[in-house]
C-alpha cells in the first residue's frame, strides 16, 4: 500500500516544478515582445514627434519623439504650401478603382482555375504563378512602353489599367476556392443555377477571408504604389501621394531639412491604410476562426 500512495508524488512534483519555469519563460516571452514592439514603433513615434516641431528644433533633434514647443505648422504648410489634396484625391481614386478592380478580376481568375476544366488550365496557373516570381521592377520599361503605343500614358487611366491584374490575388483566391466543398455548388447547379450564378451567389459569400486578404493587399499595394506612377505619368496634376511625398523629399520646395512638412505628410499618407487594416483584421481573425471550427 505505501508503494501505491508514493508513485503519484513524482508527477506532482514536476507538476509544481515546472510552475514557476512556466511563469519565468512567459515573462521572458513577453518582455522580448515588447522590446521589439516599441522598437517597431519607435519610428513611427519619430514621426510623430518631429511632424510637431518647429524647423530649428526638429533639425537640432531630429530623434527626440518630444516636440519643443509644439505646433502644426507643418501640417498647415502641407495643406496651403503643396498640392497634398490633390495627390490625396488622385491617390484615393486610383486606389479604390484598382482594389475594386483586383477583387473582383482575382475571384473570376481564382474560380476559374480551381472549379472550371478547360485545355491549358495547368499551365495557365504555371504561368501565373511565374508572374509572381518576376521582379515588378523588371516590367516597367515594357510597361512604359505598351501605355504609350495605346495612347495611356499620363492619363488617369494609365495609373488605373495596368494595375488591375495581380497574380497573387489570383493565387489566393484560387487556393481557397479549391478549400470549398463542390457539393456545395453541385446543390446550386441542381437548383437550375449557371456557373455565373453559383459562383456570385453561393461561393463567393464563403470566401469573405480571401476577399478580405485581397483587399487589405490590394490597397495596401496600390496606396504605396510609386515605381508604376513613375513611369505612366508626368503630368504633376495627376501625382498620386507616394510620388508627390518624393518631389518633396527630393527639395522641391526649396533649402533645408524640412522635416516637420516631410514627415508630417508621410504620417498623413500612412492613416487610410492603417485604418482599413485596423477595421478589416477584426472581420478576417472572426471569419477565418469560425471557418476553422466548422472545418
Amino acid at each position: 500500500m505505501a508503494v501505491l500512495t508514493d508513485r503519484p508524488a513524482a508527477p506532482v512534483a514536476r507538476r509544481a516544478d515546472r510552475g514557476p519555469r512556466a511563469l519565468v519563460n512567459r515573462v521572458l516571452g513577453y518582455a522580448v515582445l515588447i522590446f521589439f514592439g516599441l522598437v517597431f514603433l519607435y519610428p513611427f513615434v519619430i514621426q510623430l514627434g518631429n511632424s510637431l516641431k518647429t524647423e530649428p528644433d526638429a533639425a537640432a533633434n531630429p530623434l527626440s519623439p518630444i516636440p519643443d514647443p509644439v505646433t502644426l505648422a507643418g501640417f498647415e504648410r502641407i495643406f496651403a504650401g503643396t498640392n497634398f489634396p490633390l495627390w490625396l484625391g488622385n491617390s484615393l481614386l486610383v486606389t479604390v478603382l484598382v482594389t475594386l478592380g483586383r477583387v473582383f478580376f482575382a475571384s473570376l481568375a481564382g474560380y476559374a482555375l480551381a472549379r472550371l476544366r478547360f485545355p491549358g488550365r495547368a499551365g495557365l496557373f504555371a504561368a501565373v504563378i511565374a508572374v509572381m516570381a518576376v521582379p515588378g521592377v523588371v516590367l516597367l520599361i515594357p510597361r512604359f512602353l505598351v501605355l504609350k503605343q495605346l495612347g495611356l500614358y499620363d492619363s488617369y487611366a494609365g495609373l488605373v489599367v495596368p494595375l488591375l491584374a495581380d497574380a497573387a490575388g489570383v493565387f489566393i483566391m484560387k487556393q481557397f476556392f479549391e478549400s470549398i466543398p463542390v457539393s456545395v455548388e453541385e446543390a446550386a447547379r441542381i437548383d437550375g443555377a449557371g456557373v455565373f450564378r453559383t459562383f456570385w451567389s453561393v461561393v463567393l459569400p464563403m470566401a469573405k477571408p480571401a476577399l478580405i486578404t485581397v483587399t487589405i493587399l490590394s490597397f495596401q499595394n496600390s496606396w504605396n504604389e510609386f515605381p508604376h506612377s513613375l513611369v505612366s505619368v508626368q503630368d504633376p496634376h495627376l501625382f498620386t501621394l507616394p510620388r508627390g511625398l518624393a518631389d518633396l523629399v527630393s527639395g522641391s520646395l526649396g533649402k533645408g531639412t524640412q522635416y516637420p512638412l516631410k514627415l508630417g505628410a508621410a504620417l498623413l499618407a500612412t492613416i487610410p491604410v492603417a485604418v482599413l487594416f485596423a477595421i478589416f483584421q477584426r472581420y478576417f481573425v472572426r471569419d477565418a476562426n469560425a471557418g476553422a471550427d466548422k472545418a
